[in-house]
């Protein structure tokens, strides 16, 4: 009997325990609720939002977010939005190239759907600086090129050695010895890519009558390219 005394007593504490635990939630939660729960100066929450262009509403990305207090903060990513910690009434200042730097204060508004979470939406005007045309000019002033390009004095070796430059069988004989460009590599690849894509499922033409292939024939043969060493 004894013991069912106890068990009995140990039950009804418990029990008692739990009920003035729930009635303390209870409270609490209802607290919330009725607006009790605001955060006040100098509480931690959470500051996300994103911060765009003000006049094509484009997203800024990489754009630098920090606190103006300590001078840490984070980036934005790809889509211009950004998350990190703050105090109520710390200073978070944006500064991105080519953008005016702006600053946001975070402070608790009543239109928040969380207490300890604050969203913005972060506007940034373009920094445009026109600058005035400047033309380079090799010499101090115009006036002064014919007397620099008198005082030259070409002699025949170098007017005939323009000359023999400008040659126009030199030039093509250059040409010809120069190789083929990567441009003209990548042309050619393509083009024998569509070439090949073009005759899938098929029978490609046989060049017998192509008077290009035979050109290139008989250049060939000329050369000596088919005979044996």
């Amino acid at each position: 009997m004894k013991r069912r005394s106890r068990q009995t007593r140990h039950l009804s504490a418990s029990l008692v325990f739990l009920g003035a635990l729930w009635a303390h939630c209870g409270a609490v939660w209802a607290q919330d609720l009725n607006g009790g729960g605001e955060v006040s100066q100098g509480e931690v929450v959470q500051v996300s939002g994103v911060v765009i262009t003000g006049d094509s509403l484009s997203p800024v990305s990489f754009a630098t977010v920090y606190r103006t207090r300590d001078q840490r903060g984070t980036i934005t990513n790809g889509m211009g939005f950004f998350s990190m910690p703050a105090r109520v009434g710390d200073t978070l200042r944006f500064t991105s190239v080519g953008l005016i730097s702006t600053q946001w204060v975070v402070a608790a508004t009543e239109d928040q759907d969380f207490d300890d979470r604050l969203s913005v939406v972060q506007t940034m005007s373009r920094d445009t600086v026109l600058i005035g045309e400047a033309t380079v000019h090799p010499w101090p002033a115009r006036d002064k090129f014919r007397h620099e390009f008198m005082a030259l004095q070409l002699g025949p070796d170098a007017i005939e050695r323009g000359r023999r430059n400008l040659d126009p069988e030199a030039i093509f004989d250059r040409m010809s010895q120069v190789g083929t460009s990567p441009q003209e590599n990548y042309l050619h690849a393509m083009n024998q890519q569509a070439q090949l894509t073009s005759y899938q499922g098929g029978y490609m033409p046989v060049s017998l009558l192509s008077p290009l292939a035979w050109a290139k024939f008989l250049s060939a043969l000329r050369n000596g390219d088919f005979e044996r060493e």
